[in-house]
C-alpha cells in the first residue's frame, strides 16, 4: 500500500466505517462457525471486530512489517498471524468453516491472481464453509488513491462466474448504494469432490 492508503487503513474513522458499516453489512449477522480465516488482514482493524466474532482466527498478510505488528499486538489473543502469500496459502485444506476478506481483493496484482487465490480460499475450507466478504467499486478516486500501488479492481457482474469458476456454489453478489461505492459476496465451499 502507498502511505497514504496505509495510514487511512489503519485509522480510527477507517476502524469505525468497518466496524458500523462494512463488516454488518458484508457479514448480514451469518454465522462463521469456529475456525475462520481472514485473508489480507493488513493493519488489522477488520481483525479486531471479527476476533470478537469467533472462537479462532486465522489472520493472513503477505506485507512483512504488517504481519510483525499484527504478531506482535495480537500475541496471547484467539488470532493466529500467518505471514502468507493468499494465492499459495501454507494451510490445511478443508480445515476452516469461514473465510473472509474485506477491501482487499483489488490489492492482489492480476485477474489470473485474484482467480488463484479464489480457488485457494474454496480449497481450505469445510465441506459448507462459507467465505464472505466486501470490496469497492471501481472508481477513478479509488485508482488516484492507489496511485503507486496495485490496483486491480473487481467487476461485481463478473464476479459470480469466478467464483463458481472456483469452485463455489450458492453464490451471491450485491452491490450497495452508489454513497457507498461496495459490494458484498459470498459463496459456500462443496464437498472437496465436487471442486476443481
Amino acid at each position: 500500500m502507498n502511505r497514504d492508503h496505509l495510514e487511512f487503513c489503519a485509522s480510527e474513522e477507517w476502524a469505525e466505517i468497518l466496524q458500523k458499516d462494512i463488516l454488518p453489512w458484508a457479514l448480514r449477522g451469518r454465522d462463521l462457525g469456529d475456525d475462520v480465516l481472514e485473508v489480507g488482514a493488513g493493519p488489522g482493524l477488520s481483525t479486531d471486530v471479527l476476533r470478537r466474532l469467533v472462537p479462532r482466527l486465522t489472520a493472513v498478510e503477505l506485507d512483512d512489517d504488517l504481519a510483525a505488528a499484527l504478531t506482535d499486538r495480537l500475541a496471547g489473543t484467539n488470532v493466529e498471524v500467518v505471514k502468507a502469500d493468499a494465492t499459495a496459502l501454507p494451510l490445511a485444506s478443508d480445515r476452516f468453516s469461514a473465510v473472509t476478506c474485506f477491501t482487499m481483493l483489488h490489492h492482489v496484482p492480476s485477474g489470473a491472481l485474484q482467480d488463484r487465490l479464489l480457488v485457494e480460499l474454496c480449497r481450505v475450507l469445510r465441506s459448507g464453509g462459507l467465505f464472505v466478504g466486501s470490496d469497492s467499486i471501481a472508481s477513478a478516486d479509488l485508482r488516484q488513491f492507489h496511485a503507486g500501488d496495485t490496483y486491480v479492481p473487481i467487476d461485481p457482474d463478473g464476479l459470480p462466474n469466478r467464483l463458481e469458476s472456483a469452485g463455489f456454489v450458492d453464490v451471491e453478489v450485491e452491490v450497495g448504494s452508489e454513497l457507498t461505492g461496495t459490494f458484498r459476496f459470498a459463496g459456500t465451499a462443496p464437498p472437496p469432490e465436487e471442486r476443481p
